[in-house]
């Protein structure tokens, strides 16, 4: 019993505004994670003091630049090989049709996505970007970048382990970019694991490239990926990693909790997904460690949850895409945003849309991009209402 109450405890010192220690976090799941019921409303708690009944979203067009790749995670189906139907390679010309799209589909995000440095292990790769005109992918991104500018879509790019000089060449034309940390756990790159053939996954290498950004002053969005084999401690060490760097830099606008899904023509095809009340107290754990933080999940990989998860502390739901699919999970369709508004009002929440730079992090981007983004946002930084219509 007494430690019951000193679990207790614990929440009420995070309820209070207090931070708690990793080995209070611990602590914490260790003892309620067969009753986590008092985790989640902690966490909703901390959600509605930080966060209000306002979800987001961010209305995207999703690029998918090019999918050949250095890595082989265990669990991927985005990566292609030269021989797939799967392989994307889209032209300037490609790039500026898609964004025409978006536009008049009212879209204010586009999504870079790219493998990892393809041209390290592809002739295609390379062969490619010399008849673009490009030495690099991050050469080919940055122009891409400025396409989608043009065509009135404001940039985010996912092109993985980014040097520092390549993210300040993007931060002219992105007004924020992404890196998934995955796991800070080390175990899961070793044999017969994940992330054993997914050399740029390391935990440091990943979490350099997140401090590299922060040291320029780049508005991040990082994230967790649920249930490949680690353990629970593993993401809180995760979280905790994620929080000594903001702590240090103030610049990662997000955290992602994505939940492990298996798939077909993977090593991991038949590993379980992520157990879902496994899964709800990490998501609330988060929101407990980091009360201020933005935190998303993504809707089309628990479409069935949304009440679920906006109690227990997330207020973002993502990027959506009216245009284009999910490329890294092409079996979970994006579910439409007027689905998303419908079931986001049922739990008692307002649904926003906002910029792929969140409003408190707008002060963060480039000032030429600052100007363009007063063009279409509010007095607190949220898309204009009468834009989307």
């Amino acid at each position: 019993m007494s430690k019951l109450v000193s679990n207790y405890e614990v929440l009420n010192k995070s309820l209070e505004c207090n931070e708690i220690s990793k080995d209070e976090a611990y602590q914490i799941y260790q003892e309620l994670q067969k009753n986590p019921s008092e985790i989640y409303r902690t966490a909703q708690i901390l959600r509605n003091q930080n966060k209000g009944k306002t979800v987001t979203y961010s209305r995207k067009v999703f690029f998918n630049l090019v999918n050949l790749c250095r890595d082989t995670c265990s669990y991927c189906t985005y990566k292609s090989e030269p021989d797939q139907s799967k392989l994307s390679m889209m032209s300037k010309q490609d790039i500026s049709n898609l964004a025409k799209i978006g536009k008049k589909y009212r879209c204010t995000e586009a999504l870079f996505v790219t493998g990892e440095r393809p041209e390290q292990k592809y002739q295609e790769a390379r062969s490619w970007l010399k008849e673009n005109g490009f030495g690099s992918t991050a050469e080919y991104l940055v122009h891409a970048s400025e396409i989608s500018l043009k065509e009135g879509l404001f940039p985010h790019t996912n092109a993985g382990n980014l040097t520092k000089s390549e993210m300040n060449e993007l931060k002219k034309t992105n007004v924020s970019l992404g890196l998934m940390l995955e796991n800070s756990s080390e175990r899961l790159s070793g044999k017969d694991m994940p992330h054993q053939f997914a050399p740029s996954k390391n935990p440091k290498a990943r979490l350099r490239v997140l401090e590299d950004a922060g040291e320029l002053g780049i508005p991040m969005t990082t994230g967790i990926l649920i249930g490949i084999g680690e353990t629970a401690f593993e993401i809180i060490d995760s979280i905790y990693a994620i929080k000594k760097i903001h702590e240090k830099f103030g610049h990662i606008q997000e955290i992602i909790l994505q939940n492990f899904q298996p798939k077909i023509d993977t090593k991991m095809k038949s590993f379980p997904s992520a157990e879902q009340v496994y899964f709800k107290s990490m998501v609330a754990l988060a929101r407990i460690i980091m009360p201020t933080m933005n935190i998303q999940i993504p809707p089309n990989l628990s479409p069935d949850s949304y009440a679920d998860f906006l109690s227990m502390g997330i207020n973002d739901w993502g990027g959506i895409s009216p245009v284009t699919p999910d490329y890294v999970n092409p079996e979970f369709s994006w579910p439409s945003i007027d689905t998303v508004e419908k079931n986001s009002s049922n739990a008692g929440f307002e649904l926003k849309a906002r910029l792929p730079v969140y409003p408190e992090f707008i002060s963060f981007v480039h000032p030429h991009l600052r100007e363009r983004i007063l063009e279409i946002t509010d007095a607190i930084g949220l898309v204009k209402e009468e834009y989307l219509i």
